[in-house]
């Protein structure tokens, strides 16, 4: 192989993708958007208000309305009616917005049912927030119907809020603190950058061939270079334009975060969630998929004998291995980047448009589904055999492994996980190779896994 024809092809094919506009639109667009959106989200939570409500109140039970105490947004106003057809439909005559009615207590239950009447749905925070009045009424019924003197008191006193604080110990002794739902998130974040890095820069890989080919430019390129220098320095010039873009948008992101954080100001960027916004996205995590303790994260309230929330959080995060996350991901990021390129390259060597490409690579990209699957499950039970293979094939273990990375993997399960994909990796670019030498230059058939398999027997 000529290295210096090798360094033209990367050259050529690197600054032909930092040149076009996509490149440029992508790369200052996505940081500014991403920022934009997060400026945005923190505009809505800090300036929304929830309109005021007037809430009418039939109360059969006796019990309910005196804890129905008025808030800033809430009114409760109790009605003498009690019938609620009277009522429901001429809410304006009330002036009330909403009509609430208890029905009378059940004795056996100690208990009441309740509805609300009113002329649209109402918002999640009102529901709930009437929920919990009748619930502390009953509650508070049902203790007083024990005669235990200072019964609420008791139970007030015996109610435990115990948070778990954990420790890391390694091979020295040293421990430091170590918070699960913080190595999630790391987890996650890393898992699906590379997921999507590896997807849209080797797909990018097999559209410049598929360009080139349909083009027929291609048959001037190897009349000067080598099908084999051709395609390895157009893999690798694509990775370069995916290291700078990552860099650019990690510089850019970092930039525009600090502009936000001078303007808005840091602590509402950090603190500007109330409580009650953090209980509505734990409810909402818990049915979106694996749940993450948002309460734990940004709780910043002491807790006896034991760091804040907020101080497991960055006692977290500063144990982390910096410079082994680094590494691990500029590698596995490297190197699954050039096994699913060098496949990517060969499919499209094999086809004249994008059109034909889709039965040819779905058997490559459902490893790389898997993969992402996997690392999921990873989140859950990072030492768990299905993760631990997963780690460890190469075809899944650039996702896999990233993902366990922030739970503690060994030095020699990364080094062997390394270097199967590096092995792989040339046992993939020496048969894609092949192929390409040969599919690059054929034309007006509709190429089939028999026909590659054919090409790289011959070659």
């Amino acid at each position: 192989m000529d290295f210096k024809k090798l360094g033209i092809v990367i050259s050529r094919e690197y600054l032909n993708k930092v040149k076009k506009k996509s490149f440029l639109l992508t790369t200052f667009g996505v940081p500014i958007l991403f920022a934009g959106m997060y400026a945005v989200m923190i505009f809505i939570m800090l300036r929304s208000e929830v309109d005021s409500k007037r809430i009418a109140v039939i109360d059969n039970s006796g019990i309910v309305m005196p804890a129905l105490e008025n808030t800033d947004r809430i009114t409760f106003k109790q009605l003498d009616e009690t019938d609620p057809e009277a009522v429901k439909n001429r809410l304006g005559e009330y002036d009330a917005d909403i009509l609430l009615c208890i029905s009378p207590l059940d004795s056996a239950t100690k208990s009441v049912s309740a509805t609300t009447y009113a002329d649209k749905p109402m918002g999640v925070e009102t529901a709930s927030f009437i929920e919990g009045r009748i619930n502390d009424a009953v509650e508070a019924y049902r203790i007083d119907s024990y005669g235990i003197p200072d019964l609420e008191q008791i139970l007030a006193d015996v109610h435990s809020n115990v948070h778990l604080t954990s420790y890391t110990v390694d091979e020295k002794g040293k421990e430091t603190i170590s918070q699960s739902e913080v190595y999630m998130v790391v987890s996650m974040a890393l898992a699906m950058a590379l997921y999507m890095f590896i997807a849209i820069f080797s797909s990018m890989v097999m559209s410049s061939v598929i360009e080139e080919k349909s083009s027929r430019v291609v048959e001037v390129l190897v009349s000067s270079v080598k099908s084999t220098e051709l395609m390895f320095g157009k893999i690798i010039g694509v990775a370069l334009v995916a290291l700078t873009q990552f860099l650019l948008w990690i510089i850019l992101t970092v930039m525009i975060i600090g502009i936000l954080g001078g303007i808005i100001g840091m602590d509402k960027i950090t603190g500007g969630v109330d409580q009650s916004q953090i209980e509505q996205m734990q409810q909402m995590s818990m049915t979106a998929g694996p749940t993450i303790d948002l309460t734990a994260l940004a709780d910043t309230t002491a807790v006896a004998e034991g760091p804040t929330g907020m101080q497991a959080v960055l006692g977290t995060l500063s144990s982390l291995n910096y410079t082994q996350l680094i590494v691990s991901f500029l590698l596995f990021f490297l190197f699954g980047y050039l096994l699913y390129a060098s496949l990517f390259a060969a499919i499209g060597s094999a086809v004249e448009n994008e059109a034909d490409t889709q039965q040819l690579q779905i058997p490559i990209t459902i490893p790389l589904l898997i993969g992402f699957f996997i690392a999921f499950y990873a989140f859950r039970a990072p030492e768990s055999s299905i993760v631990w293979w997963g780690s460890m094939i190469p075809f899944t273990s650039p996702i896999v492994m990233l993902a366990r990375i922030p739970f503690g993997v060994p030095t020699w399960e990364l080094i062997l996980s390394i270097g199967l994909l590096i092995l792989t990796f040339l046992a993939c670019a020496w048969a894609s190779a092949k192929i390409y030498k040969v599919g690059i230059l054929m034309y007006g058939k509709k190429s089939s896994f028999k026909d590659l398999w054919k090409w790289l027997k011959q070659s």
